[in-house]
């Protein structure tokens, strides 16, 4: 992957897009962080297991073993003010 910044890749994009046709990834930053990524159309996502593939053999990642529970629970009542009430009340 390539890495270059706005005005780089404005300035020479006709550049930046053959390498694109290549199979290469560019990576638009700005300022020095990343903010997209020019990539080939068609070109299938990498699928988050992939990504994290080399963290799991480093041992720095671990996969989930079950299904996350997606159920939706219904919201917790409380009794009393609202917190935002509360602290208007103390800064009176």
């Amino acid at each position: 992957m390539i890495a270059a910044g706005i005005k780089e890749i404005k300035n020479r994009l006709s550049r930046y897009l053959a390498l694109v046709k290549e199979g290469e990834e560019v990576l638009v930053t700005d300022r020095g962080k990343p903010v997209a990524r020019i990539v080939r159309e068609g070109k299938t996502a990498t699928s988050l297991h992939d990504a994290l593939r080399p963290l799991v053999e480093k041992g720095f990642v671990q996969l989930p073993t079950r299904a996350l529970d997606r159920g939706i629970r219904k919201p917790l009542r409380l009794s009393g003010k609202p917190a935002s009430e509360m602290v208007l009340e103390s800064r009176r």
